[in-house]
């Protein structure tokens, strides 16, 4: 129902796994991809390519003992349409700690 573009990379990247809710939730515009098995003391945040950096910067972190959830938001405006209930959800406001 509004402009879309399906853009692709050159680059070398793995394909991300996910299950049947989050590709159900891709139509939401945002959606967990990985969540600690904690409350999240830190959210990565990433679209597109950058997702591999994020699910590979969540492994490290994770490692080192943090609480990481990694969300991906692969269209903003389809996101903010979404309930407040489900944003909550995908980014609890508690969870201060965010890298985009």
């Amino acid at each position: 129902d509004a402009p879309s573009s399906l853009i692709f990379s050159r680059q070398n990247l793995k394909p991300q796994a996910r299950d049947a809710q989050q590709l159900a939730d891709v139509v939401k515009g945002g959606y967990v991809l990985i969540d600690s098995a904690t409350p999240a003391e830190i959210i990565l945040i990433a679209t597109g390519s950058e997702v591999q950096l994020a699910v590979e910067s969540a492994a490290e972190l994770t490692a080192q003992g943090k609480a990481v959830r990694v969300v991906s938001i692969p269209c903003t405006e389809q996101f903010e349409l979404q309930s407040a209930e489900y944003k909550e959800s995908v980014l609890p406001a508690a969870v201060t700690k965010r890298v985009a």
